[in-house]
């Protein structure tokens, strides 16, 4: 994928007419970006030395009080990876409380994660 078109797949929009924060404009293009690196996408623990999250996307229904993991991402090393969180969910209410919580009982330095928090409710 060349520079624009990666550029494309990496951009967010807010759609609050049905509930989303940071969703992609063009998620198979986002998708099909990460999946085609030679080798295949590598599983990889959150707390792996030099891992930065780049997109971590939370799904739930109105008046549900938690947020359910879809998939975390990032980029170790140059490549992309997918992330194994230590949780399946987080709670609506105080999540980036939850978030410290998690990172300060595994080590993990979450600096810019709340900017790769992407939200469908």
């Amino acid at each position: 994928m060349v520079g624009g078109e990666l550029e494309v797949a990496n951009m967010t929009i807010d759609r609050p007419s049905v509930g989303e924060l940071n969703g992609l404009v063009n998620g198979i293009a986002y998708h099909n970006s990460r999946h085609q690196q030679e080798g295949g996408v590598e599983t990889v623990d959150w707390d792996v030395h030099g891992l930065e999250i780049t997109r971590l996307r939370l799904l739930s229904d109105p008046g549900f009080p938690f947020f359910d993991v879809s998939y975390c991402h990032g980029i170790l090393n140059g490549r992309h990876v997918d992330v194994r969180l230590p949780f399946s969910d987080l709670p609506k209410y105080k999540m980036k409380a939850a978030l410290y919580k998690e990172a300060k009982a595994t080590g993990k330095f979450i600096k810019g994660l709340f900017s790769a928090i992407s939200t469908l409710n």
